[in-house]
């Protein structure tokens, strides 16, 4: 710059002292870099919506809800069979993170080659909940981004759920405990007691034990 205002050329070395003589500094722009964030592990869609099993424990759907009460929230992880819609494992805390989602996968013994279906939730596409899956011999399922449709099971009972608890029920707007113990009592009463037509009018249990 100071070269094209003059038409002798002046040395970098000279502007420099220049610079220093006079207390004036340069601002360098520093260099943009690329933080490489953690991994994340995705997988494929292996159901394609066709949500059929033909033995227990074959394909398993699991999700996560929350559960408002007042001006707090509780969230629910569930894990549901295919084969016949009982919800086998289930946790409720305050928080929805990590251990919500691996403490419901650890309640239960889940054969090696079982298909696990989620959607691509931060919790499911984790390290840890990766791991915990190669640990148990589990193939991990992924719905597409954005796409609910695609574990519609376990999509459709987390608000039947609160519909029939939350939205009729001013007593859960009181305490997490009430939340908990009604919400515990819905899927018992779900489970062993909610005929099916799909499973010839026979709860989820029923047909287990009847069918399996």
């Amino acid at each position: 710059m100071i070269n094209q205002c003059y038409t002798s050329p002046i040395n970098h070395k000279r502007v420099q002292r220049i610079m220093q003589k006079h207390h004036l500094n340069c601002r360098v722009r520093p260099k943009k870099t690329t933080r490489i964030g953690k991994p994340y592990y995705k997988t494929d869609n292996l159901l394609q919506r066709q949500f059929k099993a033909s033995c227990p424990m074959e394909v398993l759907t699991t999700d996560i809800t929350y559960l408002p009460f007042g001006h707090s929230m509780l969230y629910l992880s569930s894990i549901m069979d295919i084969y016949n819609g009982e919800i086998v494992a289930y946790k409720i805390d305050d928080k929805q993170d990590q251990s919500l989602v691996n403490d419901t996968l650890n309640q239960i013994d889940i054969p090696e080659g079982c298909i696990l279906h989620s959607d691509q939730g931060s919790v499911y596409t984790s390290y840890a909940y990766y791991q915990l899956c190669e640990e148990k011999g589990i193939i991990r399922s992924m719905s597409r981004k954005g796409t609910p449709a695609d574990n519609a099971p376990i999509e459709s009972f987390h608000p039947s759920l609160k519909s029939e608890t939350f939205y009729i029920n001013n007593e859960l707007n009181r305490s997490n405990h009430i939340v908990i113990d009604i919400v515990e009592k819905y899927i018992k009463n779900y489970n062993n007691n909610r005929i099916q037509q799909k499973l010839g009018y026979l709860s989820p249990v029923k047909y287990r034990e009847l069918i399996a």
